[in-house]
């Protein structure tokens, strides 16, 4: 079957994102020095993101709101209130910072959208990701946009539904194993993974093996000639 829908994800697909993370948990890390070393100030900070997910979801904000938590978890009743006004500083930084595309994007999304339906699939806060995706300048260049809590099965399921596709007639492309790739082909699409230098512990996942419907690709600049491979079939 030709593909008639390509799902893009978002944050280190078509921007950067995860360097600016980066920065922000180094600074946590010097902030709370007195308190503990780097190591053990990025654990105890990756533990308790991880457990908030499922109350805070994904995001600056969520990310934020772990940073003050985890410095209370490490420094307690010394922690000095100067402290906390430093990370919700960092945090509206993370939110402010700018948008800037991954090499090649503007002129592949082009190619893309006289391919198919092109839909942007990305999780997350949505304010912030409605002003990231305004400030990429790509907005216009896709027919729907989709900001949703997590990516599951039942998202692409419910996704292909709307959008009038059979499964086989779509290919989600993204960083992240665990979001993009896995539930993708779960629900019976095509799959691309481009991975990232800088990837989160939370998305990684096993590449899927013996599994057909499954690429992966030196950058999205490659999906374009993936699409009519597969058309051709």
């Amino acid at each position: 079957m030709p593909i008639k829908l390509i799902l893009l994800d978002a944050d280190d697909t078509l921007w950067h994102n995860m360097r600016h993370f980066e920065i922000a948990e180094q600074a946590f890390t010097d902030l709370l020095a007195t308190f503990a070393e780097a190591g053990i100030a990025r654990s105890t900070l990756a533990t308790i993101e991880e457990r908030n997910l499922a109350h805070y979801g994904y995001g600056a904000k969520s990310f934020t709101l772990s940073m003050i938590e985890a410095a209370w978890a490490l420094g307690g009743a010394d922690l000095p209130v100067q402290t906390i006004a430093r990370i919700l500083e960092t945090g509206r930084n993370l939110l402010q910072h700018p948008v800037e595309l991954l090499d090649g994007v503007g002129d592949t999304i082009e190619a893309l959208a006289a391919l198919g339906d092109l839909v942007l699939l990305t999780k997350g806060d949505l304010l912030h990701q409605e002003m990231k995706l305004a400030a990429s300048g790509l907005g216009s260049r896709f027919s729907a946009v989709e900001i949703v809590s997590d990516k599951t099965v039942e998202t692409f399921q419910r996704l292909f539904e709307r959008r009038g596709v059979d499964p086989a007639e779509a290919i989600m492309a993204g960083d992240s194993l665990r979001s993009d790739i896995h539930p993708a082909l779960a629900a019976g699409a095509w799959a691309a993974f481009v991975p990232q230098p800088l990837a989160w512990s939370h998305e990684q996942a096993a590449e899927p093996v013996d599994q057909p419907r499954y690429r992966r690709l030196a950058s999205l600049g490659v999906l374009p000639a993936l699409i009519a491979e597969i058309d051709a079939m």
